[in-house]
């Protein structure tokens, strides 16, 4: 097996195959995290089928993936799909429940087709439940789950933080977790399976230590008034002089009495120990950012353990002198992207391809994967596809 078009293939998965059904969110993610491991992902895209509102070579979640075009309503749509199922370990598909049924490629056909298959779902409320079948977003998701009711001031609305603690965080990266670990065990001679990954599932399973912490009295369920929302002086952020903003989580004493120190709060500021001033604290720490800039007090507190540092932007984040000498971020087809994660020893994951064009490798995957019938239904349904696109293998 191998990814295709000369690419030397890295990363612990290498040698997977996935087929990726095209969908926006969490399953584009999802899949683009099994290619940076190394997987050979194909992205069966519908023609004029999703995507986002931007050029797909910008589109980084299809980066490390090969792109082909297949008509799933078409009279041989379905089995062309179910004949790359049958060649792959790895089926992902972020419908509403049912959908994949309807079109032929559900969990049954494909399992039928391929008993070891590791067949992930991706949805937001799940394959049952009151709400299965409605529409939602991130957002709602959330919600619903007590993790939006975190975010925001405790005198002001909750903030959605984009789509990462939904879709990303309580979506994608669980049903990461559910493939490999159905693939697991597969190689442990078990059979196929379906993933159902839910993101109000993962989203909920996510908040396990605040609800150990509520359950002891140790979190108040309400925003603003807990250690680790802002509740207290010496985690939170502040805005500085030239209106940037530093984080501050001076949380253990030998670190908060380091962050006082260099901040240079003025004597009879009142201490952490007496919640009942924690107003007067605030308000002092919040005056003495304000006397520099962020660039200033990024200065003043390099190389200390007051646990401080500045609020990047996204356009800012990769310069921090950290990631760069981590190479934290990349460059790839002349994209600043965040570099694969996690890091392996032996086995590293790569940025091998650039974000996949929808229907650009329908030749080379139907040459790679030995699925014939593939580059035909596209030269039917899509002309000029697969002849097209024969010359640009070696992209």
């Amino acid at each position: 097996m191998g990814d295709g078009a000369g690419a030397t293939v890295s990363g612990p998965l290498a040698g997977v195959r996935v087929v990726e059904l095209a969908g926006i969110g969490p399953g584009p993610f999802a899949a683009m995290l099994l290619g940076d491991l190394g997987a050979d992902v194909v992205r069966v895209e519908r023609p004029g089928g999703p995507g986002l509102a931007i050029d797909p070579a910008s589109d980084i979640t299809n980066r490390n993936k090969r792109s082909v075009l297949v008509d799933l309503k078409s009279e041989d749509g379905a089995r062309t799909v179910l004949d790359l199922a049958a060649r792959a370990d790895v089926l992902i598909e972020g419908y509403r429940p049912g959908v994949a049924e309807r079109l032929g490629v559900g969990p049954d056909a494909a399992l039928a087709r391929n008993p070891a298959l590791v067949y992930g779902r991706m949805t937001g409320w799940g394959q049952d439940g009151p709400l299965a079948a409605g529409a939602g977003h991130d957002i709602g998701y959330i919600a619903v789950t007590g993790a939006l009711g975190l975010t925001g001031p405790a005198d002001g609305p909750p903030y959605a933080p984009a789509n990462l603690l939904g879709d990303y965080a309580g979506g994608s990266l669980y049903l990461v977790i559910g493939i490999l670990a159905a693939l697991q065990h597969v190689r442990s001679g078990g059979p196929g399976q379906v993933v159902d990954a839910a993101i109000v599932d993962g989203t909920a399973h996510l908040t396990a230590m605040l609800h150990g912490m509520l359950a002891a009295g140790r979190w108040q369920d309400r925003r603003g008034a807990n250690l680790l929302d802002g509740g207290v002086p010496f985690y939170g952020t502040y805005e500085t002089a030239d209106g940037g903003y530093m984080a501050v989580g001076a949380l253990e004493p030998r670190f908060y009495a380091e962050f006082t120190r260099l901040l240079g709060l003025a004597e009879g500021t009142p201490g952490r120990e007496d919640p009942a001033r924690w107003g007067e604290l605030r308000a002092a720490i919040a005056e003495r950012f304000r006397q520099r800039t962020r660039a200033e007090w990024t200065e003043v507190f390099e190389g200390s353990d007051a646990c401080v540092a500045p609020v990047l932007s996204l356009r800012e984040a990769p310069d921090h002198p950290h990631l760069a000498a981590r190479a934290t971020f990349t460059s790839h087809d002349g994209i600043t992207q965040p570099a694969p994660a996690p890091r392996f020893s032996a086995t590293p994951g790569s940025v091998r391809r650039p974000p996949a064009r929808p229907g650009a490798d329908t030749a080379e995957v139907a040459r790679d994967w030995d699925v014939p019938g593939l580059e035909r239904h596209a030269e039917r349904h899509a002309p000029g596809v697969g002849a097209t696109e024969k010359g640009s293998q070696k992209r």
